[in-house]
């Protein structure tokens, strides 16, 4: 009550109402953080050299270059694809959020070759949740970069995105995007 007092006593009955709705949850924004789905080296998503994610096409966000051959879910939700070749997923968060991770640029033509899918599409995931394994050195020996955009493809949801400062990321230990919902 002491802090609430001194608010009204500054501010008036109005804003201490105010401040009660903030207390109790009441019009706060929901803010969805997507954490690192790899570890590696976080990447500008304007940096990454193909035009339908350096260009926004599919939607904003940022990319990882891989260190190490584990791919993540990068938030709770749903599982909403799975590709059959397994170089990308997309998942839809309880505030409907639908995040793309992309594994790889041209990763489609290796047909599946250097990728392991761990889940199918419909599972439920935890921040963390191993989804997809790959082999790094298959990637990069049939010519593609291994650059991971991970992308959300539903911007009209979102009301403000704050992507990290860091250059280096760890998976599952680093938010790489905080997205506050429109």
């Amino acid at each position: 009550w002491y802090h609430y007092s001194i608010w009204y006593l500054r501010n008036g009955k109005k804003n201490i109402l105010q401040r009660n709705d903030v207390m109790f949850g009441f019009g706060r924004k929901k803010v969805e953080n997507i954490m690192a789905p790899v570890s590696g080296r976080v990447v500008a998503l304007p940096l990454v050299p193909d035009a339908t994610f350096a260009e926004k096409m599919l939607g904003d966000g940022i990319a990882v270059e891989p260190r190490e051959g584990r791919i993540l879910a990068p938030c709770a939700g749903t599982l909403t694809m799975v590709s059959e070749t397994g170089h990308a997923f997309a998942l839809t968060t309880e505030g409907g959020l639908e995040v793309l991770v992309h594994i790889g640029l041209d990763t489609v033509k290796m047909q599946g070759q250097g990728f392991k899918q761990l889940l199918p599409a419909g599972s439920k995931v935890k921040a963390g949740d191993p989804v997809v394994d790959i082999d790094l050195q298959l990637i990069k020996q049939a010519g593609h970069a291994t650059i991971t955009p991970v992308v959300i493809t539903n911007m009209e949801k979102v009301k403000r995105m704050k992507q990290t400062d860091y250059t280096d990321c760890f998976a599952n230990r680093t938010v790489l995007l905080s997205v506050t919902l429109a």
